[in-house]
Parts: C-alpha cells; structure tokens; sequence
C-alpha cells in the first residue's frame, strides 16, 4: 500500500494556516468574557401566548461560558501539539513569528532569531515545510479542509515549470 500526500498550493496554503495561527493568537492574547446572567426584573410590555416552551436563561449562559472557554482551550492545545512535533528550525519560526507578537516580520527572525542567521531563500524553504506539515496536521484534526488547497493534475500540467516551483 503506498501512501500519497496531496499536492498543495503554497500561497493558498500559507494563507489558510496563518488564518489558524491568527486565531491561536487572538485567543491566547484576548480574554474570555463570560455572559452574565440578568436577575433583575424587565419592565417592559411583553405580550406572551401559550407557546409550551420554558427558557432557563442561567442554564444557557452558564453552558456558553463552559463551551466556549473549553473549545478555545482545546483549540490552543490542538496547535500547541501540532507546533511542538515539528522539527527544531520549523518550530522556532513557527513560534517566533506568528505564535508571539503582531509586530514581528519575517526578516528580524531569519536575521535575528535563528542562530546562525539563514538567507531568505533558506527561510521561506524551512517556512513552506512547516506549513505543509502543519495543513495536513490540521486537516487531520479537522480544522482546516485540504481540498481547495489541493492542485489538480491537468491544473499543474496548464503551469509552466517556473510557476511550479510554488507548488509545494
């Protein structure tokens, strides 16, 4: 049985892997706001008809405030494993540029973080690898979907070997 991995498109697939890692980001940067429950009585005019149907407001916020505060959690989890299982170089890129701050660009890690210090040539090649491994990590898990980043074989025949090259 041979396995085969699925042709990615670069651009589309950086795209949609820095959209996960934008999410991560926001939800370890921004604080879970929980819903309150409103006790006080409303005073205004509300006209009820015999519908059979009971709300319990506290139940429905108290649920909201465990589900939501769960998954954002479970979500970060998710991504802190997929990180962690890349290799050394992939990981320290992965973190330092898109894990940490907003204002860090590609240059100050491939100049400053990585130790030697590697070309842009080198850095963009390490970057590719981490996100292709990181796609199908996270389409396994079933955040993100692989078929609209997938390149069809007659649409790789229609590009020319210069345009391949961003094939991943």
């Amino acid at each position: 049985m041979e396995l085969l991995l699925p042709e990615l498109d670069r651009r589309k697939t950086q795209t949609a892997v820095e959209a996960a890692l934008e999410k991560y980001r926001i939800y370890k940067t921004i604080a879970f706001e929980e819903r309150e429950v409103m006790v006080t009585a409303s005073y205004t005019e509300r006209f009820h008809g015999p519908t059979n149907v009971t709300g319990d407001s506290t139940a429905r916020t108290a649920i909201y405030n465990v589900d939501v505060q769960r998954a954002r959690q479970a979500y970060c989890d998710t991504i802190d494993f997929i990180v962690s299982r890349l290799s050394e170089k992939e990981r320290v890129l992965v973190c330092e540029r898109y894990l940490k701050d907003d204002d860090v660009f590609d240059y100050k890690v491939y100049n400053h973080v990585f130790d030697p210090p590697v070309s842009k040539d080198t850095y963009t090649k390490i970057r590719t690898r981490a996100f292709y491994k990181m796609a199908l990590a996270l389409s396994d898990r079933g955040l993100i979907n692989v078929e609209p980043l997938s390149v069809s074989r007659k649409s790789r025949q229609k590009l020319g070997k210069d345009e391949r090259k961003f094939i991943l």
